[in-house]
């Protein structure tokens, strides 16, 4: 048992050695005593906490942040098709997506969660770095807002990935809400989104707006084409959504709640209700009428066997 303890007190100080190695000059070292004794006076001091480094960059505790970042690798690796060509980050801030997507990925397009949009210049470097490394994904870097996707056209996007990056956008003034819509936007119909986030924001569950986004417009005008949408018949249209399946679970041995997983577009996610009706009905009379060309030709096939038949019965006599 004392061996067990001493193992893991020294394992805990290297760690704390390897933290303070890449802490600004300026910065006070990591260390777990938040006060110093001024032994001149004999009187305590209490000194200004510093962050960590992981809390520097991050804004999360070295617990949360080194098993998100595992289960976000995991995520990208796994729940990325093999036929997926273009993956978009939402909030990229370093280089570690282009180690965490698959080769397979043939183009890596940046967003930013900083205020004015632009990529920083450690993101930059990071990237290119990764990018020397691995030679797989080309990548484009693009100077936009997470929440306003200006240089990414409609549905043109595989995969969209979005890695703790709905609270640094939230500090920053960005929407993350509309960072999905605009994620949702982009991705072709079938295309994923995969996320792992804090569990809440702003008091407002992050899998719960994801599960029940309904509309690639603004909240306003999305409540306001809700509002009163029927059929011909008079009948109210049931609510349809952006992301036709959603698989989730919890990240589990952490300190801050967060959510991980992938969410699948809907093959008519851009459709209000009432054209979704009409597309349905459209859909719906083509498969009617495809029936009754077959009857037809199954029909018009056996009257040809029973002439065929008739007339050798009657060359038989």
């Amino acid at each position: 048992m004392k061996l067990s303890l001493s193992a893991a007190l020294v394992a805990l100080f290297q760690f704390q050695n390897a933290v303070n190695a890449f802490v600004p000059a300026s910065s006070t070292p990591f260390t777990s005593a938040a006060l110093k004794t001024n032994v001149a006076s004999s009187s305590v001091v209490a000194v200004p906490r510093r962050s960590s480094i992981t809390e520097l960059y991050m804004g999360l505790d070295a617990v949360t942040y080194l098993r998100t970042e595992w289960v976000s690798a995991a995520l990208c690796t796994n729940q990325t098709p093999r036929s997926a060509d273009v993956c978009l980050q939402l909030g990229t801030e370093d280089g570690r997506a282009v180690t965490f997507i698959p080769k397979t990925i043939r183009e890596l397009i940046t967003s930013s969660a900083e205020a004015d949009g632009k990529l920083t210049v450690t993101a930059r470097r990071q990237l290119k770095q990764q990018a020397d490394r691995r030679n797989a994904a080309i990548i484009t870097y693009a100077d936009q807002r997470c929440d306003d996707l200006t240089e990414v056209e409609d549905e043109t996007v595989d995969v969209v990935i979005s890695l703790q990056a709905a609270d640094r956008m939230r500090e920053n003034g960005q929407d993350w809400k509309r960072s999905v819509r605009e994620a949702a936007r982009v991705l072709k119909p079938g295309g994923r989104f995969l996320f792992c986030e804090k569990k809440e924001l702003e008091g407002e569950e992050y899998l719960a707006y994801l599960e029940n986004l309904s509309s690639l417009k603004d909240e306003e005008d999305e409540e306001a084409a809700a509002e009163g949408e029927t059929t011909e018949e008079g009948d109210e249209l049931e609510p349809t959504y952006v992301f036709e399946e959603v698989g989730f679970d919890d990240v589990d041995l952490v300190i801050v709640p967060h959510i991980a997983g992938v969410a699948i577009k809907s093959e008519d996610a851009g459709l209000t209700p009432a054209e979704r009706a009409a597309k349905a009905k459209e859909e719906e009379e083509a498969r009617l009428a495809e029936l009754s060309l077959s009857a037809f030709e199954r029909g018009s096939k056996r009257r040809k066997k029973l002439k065929k038949k008739k007339k050798k019965g009657m060359e038989a006599q």
